[in-house]
């Protein structure tokens, strides 16, 4: 009698379908429905949202913001630094959020809505990022709904092209302009004054949507017959998905002001080279690009102004095939560029690296491919990227930004190794690449160690999230977020191809100006011998690169992440690898067999803002590179700045040396002076030995006690020592990018002397108490070796 009907709303019947109610769920646009077989109580539903669970029939739900779906038509991002990603997610607000957030993980908090709604383009002014302008759902006032969203007032005004209401039940047919669901919105490269909008012909803001002005004919076929209501006599929805005969891409050249591209939903394409005063249709044959393809993207190279790209579909009229055109005369002839591409895979998105010239990107629905000539041939881009629609990208600095329609935003990091192999000239057997220029950034790190295999909580800022946490390739600590987006990795990406395993270890350091090695890393196991390669992360941990895919795909990425303490060795894969500096000095010399307490490790200091060389040895072969760690370019930290804060730290890591060394001298030497007490008992001069230890470890013990705390296994029960002290003005130095404080300097040197005094009278002891306990042992004439007295090893019953 129990019946799940699922619409825009979730209704249940009790009844067998004479009543029904409605159920609450965490997101409209209820799609599917899975019934436990052995308990209806226990649901999943899928929605416009996500998924989720239930246990109690639909009287709660488990959340929906614990999976990465979101469905996003396009990307884009601003100047900002770090930059934001901004997208529309299908039947949600738009959204923007940081590339990386300094909390250390990307969370809600770091999340805001910029106008806009669930469908289509945003622009964001580079000259003022806090002015955003977003394409909504077609419906309500006005076909085509844009808004102008201001974050520094949070206002949001209606800049509709003709804010006329249609109402849903009426067809395209009924509008003085047609805009699509997806309708371009795109802000001048020449002029962030202007402003452009494309419905069935290409407006023109140039007061901020405040007014329009038409600047081309109806682009489209505009044929009456594609225009009619969607959903026929008893079903009808149109909310701007449905409508057809519009344009559905546009650019404006970033070679030539005025120089427009436009592409229609019904397959054509034309070109305007004066302002939009004249446009031409220069759409590609039909034995290149069969009659009703939707022009998805085009894209002008940013290298050639008479060059440009074309992705398009066709795969609503059954045809999965994919569509990729060029042209290298402004459209008079066009180019298939599709090899290497499956059969069935149509393409979304295309585009031009603005670094390399011919160095291809594109989007599929099922991932990410590359072409390094130009589209002569393309290959897959794997990684951790799931099979997942690519609706669109974008290359924003040294990054690839993926919208996906299913699994959120996805970045690449770093596209160095891609540009040099676009570069047309094999790699050598050895080739090391030279690192990109890397920002210091001060950020949270989100990083502690798990508490199980399983899931483990974090505090991140204002949130808490939720991860899993696994031992990864070359000893380095993988962490997934189920509930938060991944920062970028934290520190300098060094990649190196090999050609083929390497005979011996490999060696990678790092130097500084004056050719000082600062850190190193080995491929060998902590024994010497060359550690097995581990197979690569799953899905959703590093690496994020390149994979073996169709014949002639690019190496395999091994990567080596560099989270604090983590013991880390260095890839030596056959193919591409990628090791991560942490940016970081060695760590103090710690002490052997700690306890709890003691296993706090510091890390190292952070290196300054400055140049940089990286030096890679494999089998007798040498390569060095340069790279620059930059600052923060939001702070007014001076060189000078950077330079007293390491040197205090360095100073401060060199006292906890200190300690540490002091600590584990006064150990040995308890634990020798307590053997000697022992290898006497019974004997003629063992009360004199014994006396005289028990003095010495007095003394040792009072030491120890004031280098380092002992007494608990939880800083919270007894006081810090100097250890500790010393541990927490380290974390007090290094908590900004900023010179040291007077009070910091000041704490320190105090904690230096009082170092230096129990340094002293451990030597104090070394010099006098233990040179007495030496003399004490050579006039008792202790044998070297005193053998236990017979029986003494057995146990009784």
């Amino acid at each position: 009698e129990t019946v799940w009907v699922l619409n825009l709303q979730c209704w249940k019947s009790t009844d067998g379908g004479k009543s029904f109610v409605a159920v609450p769920t965490p997101h409209g646009d209820n799609h599917d429905l899975w019934i436990d077989p052995e308990n209806p109580l226990r649901l999943i539903e899928g929605n416009d949202g996500g998924a989720c669970v239930s246990f109690n029939g639909g009287a709660s739900w488990s959340t929906i913001y614990n999976q990465p779906t979101a469905q996003f038509y396009h990307v884009t991002a601003d100047t900002r630094f770090p930059y934001r990603v901004y997208g529309s997610q299908q039947d949600n607000s738009a959204i923007t959020l940081p590339s990386r957030s300094m909390r250390g993980a990307i969370t809600e908090a770091d999340w805001y809505v910029p106008g806009g709604g669930e469908s289509g383009y945003i622009a964001v002014r580079p000259d003022n990022p806090n002015i955003v302008f977003g394409g909504a759902i077609g419906s309500g006032p006005g076909d085509g709904l844009l808004y102008r969203y201001d974050h520094a007032t949070g206002q949001v005004r209606n800049i509709t092209v003709w804010p006329e209401l249609k109402g849903m039940g009426a067809g395209a047919e009924a509008l003085k302009h047609r805009f699509q669901w997806t309708f371009p919105v795109e802000l001048s490269p020449h002029d962030p004054n202007v402003l452009y909008v494309a419905g069935e012909r290409v407006f023109r803001s140039t007061d901020e949507g405040a007014s329009w002005e038409a600047i081309s004919p109806d682009l489209t076929r505009n044929d009456p017959t594609k225009l009619g209501p969607s959903g026929g006599p008893i079903t009808r929805d149109n909310t701007g998905a449905e409508h057809y005969c519009t344009i559905f891409a546009f650019r404006e050249s970033p070679h030539e002001p005025g120089v427009f591209w436009a592409g229609s939903d019904d397959g054509l394409i034309h070109l305007s080279r004066d302002g939009g005063q004249g446009w031409e249709e220069i759409t590609p044959p039909a034995e290149l690009l069969p009659e009703w393809a939707l022009i998805s993207i085009i894209e002008p190279s940013p290298h050639d102004p008479a060059t440009a790209y074309v992705a398009a579909t066709r795969y609503k009229t059954d045809d999965t095939a994919p569509y990729l055109l060029k042209t290298n005369d402004y459209g008079r002839t066009w180019t298939a560029i599709t090899d290497g591409l499956p059969a069935d895979d149509f393409t979304r998105t295309i585009r031009e690296d603005p670094a390399r010239r011919g160095l291809l990107y594109a989007g599929t629905e099922s991932g990410v491919y590359v072409s390094f000539d130009d589209g002569g041939r393309w290959q897959r881009l794997g990684g951790n990227l799931p099979v997942v629609p690519i609706h669109d990208l974008i290359v924003q600095g040294d990054d690839l930004v993926l919208a996906t329609h299913g699994r959120s935003f996805w970045i690449l990091d770093d596209l160095t190794p891609l540009r040099r192999m676009a570069d047309g000239s094999a790699p050598a057997a050895v080739t090391l690449f030279p690192p990109r220029p890397t920002h210091r950034i001060m950020a949270g790190r989100a990083y502690a160690p798990a508490v199980t295999e399983g899931l483990n909580f974090r505090r991140v800022g204002p949130l808490t999230v939720t991860y899993r946490e696994r031992k990864a390739a070359h000893g380095a600590a993988a962490q997934t977020y189920y509930d938060a987006g991944q920062n970028p990795p934290d520190g300098v990406q060094v990649h190196y191809y090999l050609s083929e395993q390497p005979r011996g270890a490999v060696k990678l350091a790092f130097l500084d100006s004056a050719g000082a090695v600062i850190a190193s890393f080995t491929s060998a196991a902590a024994n010497g011998a060359p550690a097995k390669e581990e197979p690569a992360p799953v899905e959703g941990e590093v690496p994020r690169g390149l994979t073996e895919g169709e014949e002639g795909a690019a190496p395999e990425l091994e990567e080596a992440e560099t989270p604090p303490s983590a013991t880390l060795r260095a890839p030596a894969a056959a193919g591409l690898n990628r090791f991560v500096w942490n940016m970081r000095h060695p760590e103090a010399r710690q002490l052997p067999d700690e306890n709890t307490l003691e296993r706090f490790v510091v890390p190292g200091p952070l290196a300054a803002p400055g140049a940089y060389r990286v030096r890679l040895t494999v089998d007798g072969q040498t390569r060095e590179e340069p790279f620059t760690l930059l600052k923060d370019p939001r702070l007014a930290t001076t060189d000078e700045d950077f330079a007293a804060q390491l040197g205090l730290l360095l100073r401060i890591r060199d006292t906890l040396s200190e300690v540490h060394d002091a600590v584990a001298r006064l150990r040995d030497i308890r634990q020798q002076v307590e053997g000697w007490t022992r290898r006497t008992a019974g004997q003629e001069h063992g009360g004199r030995v014994a006396e005289a230890a028990r003095g010495i470890a007095a003394r040792l013990d009072e030491i120890e006690g004031e280098l380092i705390q002992v007494r608990a296994a939880s800083a919270l029960s007894f006081p810090a020592r100097l250890k500790e002290k010393l541990a927490t003005l380290t974390m007090v130095v290094s908590n900004a990018d900023a010179a040291p404080t007077a009070q910091s300097r000041e704490v320190f040197a105090s904690l230096r002397e009082r170092v230096d005094r129990q340094v002293a009278q451990l030597d104090g002891v070394v010099g006098e108490d233990l040179a007495a306990f030496n003399a004490l042992l050579r006039e008792a004439a202790v044998p070297a070796v005193v053998p236990l007295p017979a029986g003494a090893g057995a146990r009784g019953q």
